[in-house]
C-alpha cells in the first residue's frame, strides 16, 4: 500500500513541477491531477493510515516509526524508504521472537 500512495505522491509532485515549468500544459493535466489527487487524497492515503496503525499494533512497533510510516504520505519518496525500514525492522522482530 505504500508502494502505490508513494507512487501517486510523485506522480502529483510531477506535474507541480510540470506545471510551474510551462503553463500551457495545465490544460491537458487538469483532469489527471484531478483524478490522481482524489484517489491519493480521498481514497488512498485514508486506507494507508488505517493499515498503518493496525499494523503498528499488530507488529508492537513504536511509537516513532509509526509516526514515520504517516508522515510518508506527505513527503515524496519517503514511503519507499520507509517500506524498506519497516520491512527490515519486522524481520529483525521475527528473528529475535523464535
Amino acid at each position: 500500500m505504500s508502494f502505490v500512495t508513494g507512487t501517486t505522491l510523485i506522480v502529483l509532485v510531477l506535474f507541480l513541477i510540470l506545471h510551474t515549468v510551462d503553463l500551457s500544459l495545465w490544460t491537458q493535466l487538469k483532469p489527471v491531477v484531478t483524478v490522481v489527487g482524489i484517489g491519493h487524497g480521498v481514497v488512498l492515503y485514508p486506507i494507508y493510515l488505517v493499515l498503518c496503525f493496525q499494523f503498528t499494533l499488530k507488529a508492537r512497533l513504536p511509537f516513532g516509526l509509526l509516526v514515520l510510516m504517516l508522515l510518508s504520505g506527505f513527503v515524496p519518496g519517503l514511503a519507499f524508504y520507509m517500506e524498506h525500514r519497516v520491512a527490515l525492522r519486522t524481520a529483525e522482530l521475527r528473528a529475535n521472537s523464535m
